[in-house]
């Protein structure tokens, strides 16, 4: 909950330390970043500044996260929400959700990431909370290629649910820790290629040591923001381009 007082903006549960962004963060690799910016768009920086605003600004997005059974999707979650790695987790079943608050440029944010079971038995089920996502994070274990292969299945699966042109697509390799420099590098190549065809911003991560996943989701919440303030400025038009200045819970 937030509320005004004295002109300022207040929060009933202050927002944690490590949870306030205040500079656009920056891309893993330019070869699969499809935003290359360092600031946010103009609008939103007038926008944040403007108390006026900042109502624009108090939004949530939902983030679904997707991928095959054992890729690492709830630990990559947990990494981050919890400061937690649990290497003998039980599979999702069916779905299970967490809920994040940030502070960007001054104002509040939250995103609610989804996470969805990998077993084909419970797709029917998680299918049904892809809709309304404004994130897509497809996740594979670079250990695996296989995984890697079966992203753009799982992708197809969730645009179903969506306008493809209203959501932000991750595709996240998970586990690097479990490979040598030079593995690693060769299946960010090949993951490179098919995050181009999936038009997604891809990122290598390992939830064991944490490398990499705050700078992500402080990415993925960054580009979320961004556009939920633009759409809001604008009445629910697209996103436009700017020269850079710059329910309950369901388990079966």
């Amino acid at each position: 909950m937030q509320q005004m007082e004295n002109g300022k903006l207040q929060f009933s549960t202050p927002v944690s330390r490590d949870r306030v962004i205040s500079k656009f963060p920056k891309w893993y690799t330019p070869q699969a970043c499809l935003q290359m910016k360092d600031h946010w768009h103009g609008r939103v920086r007038s926008a944040c500044k403007d108390r006026a605003a900042w109502n624009a600004g108090m939004k949530m997005s939902k983030v679904v996260v997707v991928g095959d059974l054992y890729v690492g999707k709830t630990c990559l979650i947990n990494r981050f929400c919890k400061d937690m790695f649990d290497r003998d987790y039980k599979a999702t079943i069916g779905v299970d959700f967490e809920i994040e608050r940030f502070e960007l440029s001054g104002v509040p944010y939250t995103l609610q990431i989804w996470d969805t079971a990998g077993q084909e038995k419970f797709k029917c089920i998680a299918s049904t909370y892809y809709r309304g996502a404004q994130v897509i994070i497809t996740v594979f274990d670079l250990a695996d290629i296989r995984t890697l292969e079966h992203t753009r299945q799982w992708l197809e699966e969730a645009l179903r649910e969506n306008d493809p042109g209203s959501c932000f697509v991750f595709l996240i390799g998970t586990k690097r820790d479990l490979l040598s420099s030079a593995e690693c590098q060769r299946t960010e190549r090949d993951a490179i290629k098919i995050a181009a065809e999936m038009q997604a911003e891809f990122w290598s991560v390992s939830s064991k040591t944490g490398e990499n996943v705050r700078e992500f989701f402080f990415r993925v919440a960054a580009l979320a923001f961004e556009e939920s303030m633009l759409r809001a400025l604008e009445g629910g038009a697209p996103l436009t381009s700017e020269p850079e200045t710059s329910s309950e819970l369901t388990a079966a």
